[in-house]
């Protein structure tokens, strides 16, 4: 809650300073000095402009109240919903936009209404002896003024803002709305829109002022100034308006395209195509900004060589102990890897997908770690119940690679290895999936393991020959193993053969 009061004292702050610089220092100050009026009217207007400032004061607080209160509702609420919070932190990013609304609307509107329909009245019963044009004149002047309170707002609340944006996304992370400020993130006004309509409004500003403080003082002395003056006064008017979009225009694009620069490049990395920004061509601070986003993709890509190095580590050691325990499978998990790749290979799979199909093979056994040894090193033949127990290995083996944190690492890696054992006809294990049901790298793995399976040697038997093994895998195309995988692999061994003889 702390931080809540100290925005709202910071608001109080700043629109305190805002109203003396628009309001009192530019609009008394012009009204003063350009005005040759009786001492008793001008100090009638400024009565009225008060008593108009306070009807604005009273409208515009209630205004503030509706715009606040979503914010103030996260802030002294003990329990709040992920949507209060969402619909928050929005109110809290638009927040000065909506100053610019209520400066627009209930600030101009609640001040020069009042301010107008007064003047009008004392004049029309002859209290207040000035001329109706002045009327005109005072309420152009008060659309300028709130511009000019509207920009300085904008800007002085954006600054206050912050703080509180970051408190209130710490809160949200800690209540686990994590969705909810993503949400947030398309909230935001175009820094084109930003700086243009700022440069614009600055150069046009003082000479709109100026035109009016003129235009005042010259009616008010009598004198014609639909003669030569508005002529050159709209020339000038022109060509400000003209300097000022030109200058706009190039100053918004000139930071709009180096964001957009920096943006292509984060959205690469987002991809993880980590590619550097080599041609640092800014003279600016976007200069730095380029060289700390190089700093960070060289991180990036140094901590994804160990995470890769780590990962494969991980993955040998594992099937290391794997073999070490089983001295009669010894290499088959490696056989197996080679031989899915080479399945993948006529598949047409990228590069990243053969490495993760690899990965996957490499460790489809890695659950009989968890079998008991009377079962997995038996010579003989395994009873009901020892193999039902050697059933149980994908399952362990997806469960043990589970524990692996990030899990997103080897998240792709899990379906081949609990899926190794279905069957097309859905009799296998341990899930009875049928046809493409059953995961791509686990229809690639059966063929792979079950031909180095029948072609190995065991202490029970002697491996078969590589022409009886791709007879029985033609046996079962369709029905045991996924036709397409089968095809695939004797087309290997068809070219490995080949290359033999030549």
């Amino acid at each position: 809650m702390r931080i809540y009061d100290e925005t709202l004292k910071k608001l109080f702050i700043n629109y305190t300073i805002g109203s003396i610089l628009a309001v009192v220092g530019v609009g008394s100050t012009l009204m003063v000095m350009a005005l040759n009026i009786r001492q008793v009217d001008l100090l009638m207007l400024l009565l009225i402009q008060f008593f108009s400032f306070c009807i604005m004061l009273f409208i515009e607080y209630r205004a503030f109240q509706k715009d606040i209160y979503p914010i103030r509702l996260v802030f002294s609420e003990t329990k709040v919903t992920e949507e209060q919070f969402y619909w928050a932190l929005v109110q809290a990013k638009r927040f000065p936009l909506l100053t610019v609304k209520r400066i627009a609307l209930p600030h101009f509107l609640g001040l020069s209404i009042p301010a107008v329909g007064m003047t009008l009245s004392l004049i029309f019963i002859d209290v207040l002896h000035i001329p109706y044009m002045y009327v005109v004149y005072a309420l152009f002047g008060a659309l300028l003024i709130a511009m000019l309170h509207a920009m300085i707002e904008f800007f002085l609340t954006l600054r206050t803002m912050r703080p509180l944006i970051h408190d209130m996304m710490q809160m949200g992370r800690m209540h686990g709305f994590h969705e909810a400020i993503r949400a947030t993130n398309v909230v935001y006004v175009p820094m084109k829109v930003k700086i243009g309509l700022s440069v614009l409004f600055i150069g046009i500003f003082p000479v709109l002022l100026f035109v009016l403080a003129t235009e005042v003082k010259w009616f008010a002395e009598g004198k014609n100034t639909f003669s030569g003056y508005w002529t050159w006064t709209i020339v000038v008017l022109v060509i400000s308006i003209l300097f000022s979009l030109f200058a706009a225009r190039v100053l918004s694009e000139d930071v709009e395209r180096s964001i957009e620069d920096l943006l292509q490049y984060m959205s690469r990395v987002q991809k993880k195509e980590y590619e550097l920004m080599c041609d640092n061509v800014y003279i600016d601070e976007f200069s730095e900004l380029t060289n700390g986003f190089n700093h960070m993709v060289d991180a990036i890509v140094e901590r994804d060589e160990k995470n890769k190095q780590l990962l494969n580590s991980f993955i040998s050691v594992m099937t290391t102990a794997l073999d070490a325990r089983d001295e009669y499978t010894a290499g088959h998990s490696q056989r197996v890897a080679v031989y899915a790749v080479e399945i993948g290979k006529r598949l047409g799979m990228t590069v990243e997908q053969l490495t993760r199909l690899y990965r996957s093979a490499i460790l489809h056994d890695i659950g009989k770690i968890g079998i008991p040894d009377h079962i997995l090193l038996k010579d003989g033949k395994l009873t009901d119940d020892e193999f039902a127990w050697i059933k149980k290995h994908p399952v362990l083996g997806e469960n043990i690679i589970r524990q692996v944190q990030p899990i997103e690492e080897v998240q792709d890696l899990l379906p081949g290895i609990r899926s190794h054992h279905e069957r097309i006809d859905g009799k296998g294990y341990p899930d009875g999936l049928k046809g493409e049901n059953i995961p791509l790298f686990g229809r690639i793995i059966a063929v792979a393991d079950a031909f180095d399976a029948m072609t190995s040697d065991r202490p029970y038997r002697k491996g078969m020959n590589v022409e009886k093994a791709i007879s029985i895998l033609l046996e079962g195309r369709g029905t045991q193993w996924d036709a397409q995988m089968v095809d695939c692999f004797i087309a290997f061994l068809q070219e490995r053969e080949r290359e033999k003889v030549s």
